[in-house]
């Protein structure tokens, strides 16, 4: 069992990511972002993310696919919403 370190709110994802996202990768990376597992991110924003987790500010992650596309996964401040996309798609 996964303990999730934040509300993630409504999940969206964009239609780019959508047909471009294999749907297991994107659902396994959600989970980690969940965790507070923030993939690919370069230290600032590692440390940024646990900065913002009890400040509700906004929550940013960087995965990968089985193909090795990337994408992101944004919480927002608020904790509101969290979309799914591509770097493109921002």
């Amino acid at each position: 069992m996964t303990t999730t370190k934040f509300a993630l709110g409504r999940t969206v994802i964009t239609p780019n990511a959508l047909a471009s996202i294999n749907t297991d990768d994107a659902c396994a990376a959600l989970k980690r972002h969940a965790s507070g597992d923030w993939g690919d991110v370069c230290p600032d924003d590692r440390a940024e993310n646990e900065f913002a987790l009890d400040k509700y500010l906004r929550l940013f992650s960087v995965y990968h696919d089985r193909t090795g596309l990337k994408f992101w996964i944004i919480t927002e401040a608020d904790r509101s919403v969290t979309t799914i996309l591509l770097p493109e798609d921002y």
